[in-house]
């Protein structure tokens, strides 16, 4: 939502970059001990954390920027929300792991939750549904993304704070190319306060906070079963609707909310009697 409600304000590279340039220097102080320890597996891991930092810090957030432009939040919300059944593909393609039925029917369940919230509960809203130039953009930020949760396995096994310095440095390094063609070639980032609330808010909590959750989460329980809970992003967007923009929570909140809580359930449920391969450390 910030991503689209600033894209007047500031470009679309520009915001991913000092985005992931502004979480590395805030992360930098914290994790610079653990770097220094984890240096030579870091090194020894170039590879794969070159890969990794293309796919889930330099490729994902820029594609949803520059999308934005020429799409909106409803299919923003939509195409994202098919990642849950992409990381299943990632994980039967990639390491040939397959999808119980159990997990699939969890999956539609909660996305038919995110597809109630995102309709407004109505079907006129689905009908009029249309495919905007911005939508292939979002569907490859996805797909990107999706590849890199399943990858996460690969991750070199160094301390957290190290793994996300490293990633961070990487996808900004990646992204400083074209952050300078746009700014002098497309359109110039320019400072203003509606600029700095905006990256000063994804530097924090979408970079920062998120990855560090998020990485974690994958190391403990594994990609497919971390993914039925990015359904959970149009429930908080609309709580905190109500709580900040003085929105409602209209029924069809309510119902979507249900059925999102009934399919993260079931997956739950069905890793517990099928338990996989452990992804934890101990």
């Amino acid at each position: 939502m910030v991503g689209r409600a600033v894209n007047g304000a500031v470009p679309p590279i520009a915001l991913a970059y000092w985005r992931w340039t502004g979480a590395l220097a805030l992360v930098i102080a914290f994790a610079w001990p653990h770097v220094r320890r984890d240096l030579p597996t870091l090194r020894r891991s170039w590879k794969e954390l070159l890969l990794l930092s293309l796919l889930g810090v330099a490729t994902f957030n820029t594609l949803v920027y520059v999308a934005l432009r020429s799409t909106t939040v409803i299919n923003g919300v939509l195409l994202q929300s098919t990642m849950p059944l992409l990381i299943l593909l990632a994980s039967f393609l990639l390491y040939r792991e397959r999808t119980r039925p159990a997990q699939l029917a969890a999956v539609f369940v909660s996305l038919s939750g995110v597809v109630v919230i995102v309709a407004r509960g109505s079907w006129q809203v689905l009908r009029e549904f249309s495919f905007n130039p911005g939508d292939g953009w979002i569907f490859l930020a996805v797909a990107c993304y999706a590849v890199y949760s399943v990858l996460l396995r690969k991750r070199p096994q160094v301390h957290p704070l190290s793994f996300l310095a490293a990633t961070f440095a990487l996808g900004s390094l990646l992204l400083l190319p074209l952050f300078l063609w746009e700014h002098l070639a497309v359109r110039p980032f320019r400072v203003t306060t509606v600029a700095l609330a905006a990256v000063g808010y994804v530097c924090v909590f979408p970079s920062l906070l998120s990855y560090l959750c998020f990485n974690r989460a994958v190391e403990l329980i594994g990609a497919s079963r971390v993914g039925h809970f990015l359904h959970l992003m149009p429930v908080f967007g609309s709580i905190l609707a109500a709580i900040f923009l003085g929105e409602r929570l209209q029924g069809y909140h309510l119902a979507g909310i249900v059925l999102i809580g009934a399919g993260i359930g079931m997956a739950t449920a069905a890793a517990r009697l099928h338990p996989g391969k452990s992804a934890a450390k101990k």
